[in-house]
């Protein structure tokens, strides 16, 4: 009985891995595919027997996956304008040079055909699917000409691409669509940009265990994670705003604080970082244990503690040489928030930066409250 069972769960089990999974495309781009595909193959082959006339096959069969790749999913790395015309011409000079010197009966001239020709592409770094059916094309057919191989192949491949190019770009998709790693663009003054969670290295280490050809360009991908990210984000903390989480009041010092009032602030109340205001309450800086740190190394006495003293110390004259008050070691470069922003936007800038706390501000720029780790742990454990 239980071999039984066992035996129906695995067929189960590969019915469900042999069912195609569900296309989250909608029919406008369905449509726009078809009439892509339909309109690039015309100009091909219209082109094409002008070209060559009618002596000789102007449209090879290859060419209709071609269009599926190039119009279907412009931006895989299998659709690029080098993949198909590369993947499709090399392997039909491979297919050709098969058919002339391997004395093999046909079957096995065109196993050891397509085998070369996804090596070939594989090393011109032109892997193209319709370049295994090209290859396969010569050897059916029996073809010696090596002159095939530039037309129709070539011709073909070249003036699909250019439909390619004009179509796809009329119709809002990147074509060519670069394959490298995007440079990213600088971010407008005075806005505050999450880093990503991870990186170009980090994306690059993944790929390459995957050891696998992957059908999505790499800048896709990666755009792919961090939107899926930010949406879990969302769905976990719901609608809520800095304003519904952040701590208030907030713990301030002025410009001219002295310092070992700022340090015992931070000792007192056991926090990293105090913002700097001024007096409307506008933040002009921020000042942390590690500003008090880096101060302290530039005093005259030996161990962290004494330099530390030192530089709290006041100085009995009227000029020093050292800091007296915080905005002498602050932090101008202060990361702020809008108290009415989502928290969700937030979540990788803690994680990837290191930040432990963030100023939240109101109307008129002025300080309103505090977002820390804390807060944000509570949030996200809580929910929405």
């Amino acid at each position: 009985m239980s071999t039984a069972v066992s035996l129906s769960d695995r067929v189960l089990t590969l019915l469900n891995a042999l069912r195609p999974a569900p296309q989250a495309v909608n029919a406008r781009e369905r449509l726009r595919v078809v009439l892509g595909a339909g309109l690039g193959l015309l100009l091909a082959g219209l082109l094409s027997r002008a070209a060559m006339g009618s002596g000789l096959p102007w449209l090879v069969a290859p060419l209709g996956a071609s269009a599926v790749l190039v119009f279907g999913v412009p931006a895989s790395p299998l659709a690029q304008p080098w993949a198909v015309v590369g993947g499709n011409t090399v392997s039909a000079l491979v297919g050709i040079a098969c058919v002339a010197w391997l004395p093999l009966p046909p079957a096995g001239v065109a196993a050891v055909a397509v085998a070369l020709a996804i090596g070939s592409m594989f090393l011109l770094r032109c892997l193209h699917p319709p370049g295994g059916a090209a290859s396969l094309l010569m050897v059916l057919t029996s073809t010696h000409d090596w002159h095939f191989a530039a037309q129709p192949v070539a011709l073909n491949s070249l003036l699909l691409v250019l439909a390619g190019m004009a179509y796809n770009s009329l119709t809002g998709r990147r074509y060519p669509h670069a394959q490298h790693a995007p440079q990213a663009a600088p971010p407008a003054a005075g806005a505050t940009v999450a880093p990503p969670r991870f990186g170009d290295a980090e994306l690059d280490a993944v790929l390459a265990r995957y050891n696998q050809v992957l059908d999505v360009p790499r800048d896709d991908l990666a755009d792919l994670l961090h939107e899926a990210e930010m949406l879990s984000y969302r769905n976990r903390l719901g609608g809520l705003r800095c304003a519904d989480i952040m701590s208030t009041p907030v713990i301030t010092v002025e410009f001219g604080t002295p310092l070992a009032e700022a340090w015992a602030l931070l000792q007192q109340h056991s926090i990293k970082a105090l913002p700097v205001v001024d007096r409307v309450q506008r933040i002009v800086g921020i000042v942390t244990r590690a500003d008090f740190m880096r101060a302290a190394e530039g005093q005259q006495r030996e161990g962290l503690a004494g330099r530390l003293q030192t530089l709290l110390r006041p100085s009995p004259t009227t000029h020093s040489t050292k800091p007296e008050v915080v905005g002498q070691i602050m932090s101008r470069q202060v990361r702020v928030a809008s108290a009415e922003r989502p928290i969700a936007e937030l979540v990788p800038l803690f994680s990837a930066t290191g930040h432990h706390h963030i100023p939240i501000v109101g109307e008129q720029a002025r300080l309103v409250g505090i977002l820390t780790q804390s807060d944000l742990v509570k949030a996200l454990s809580h929910g929405p």
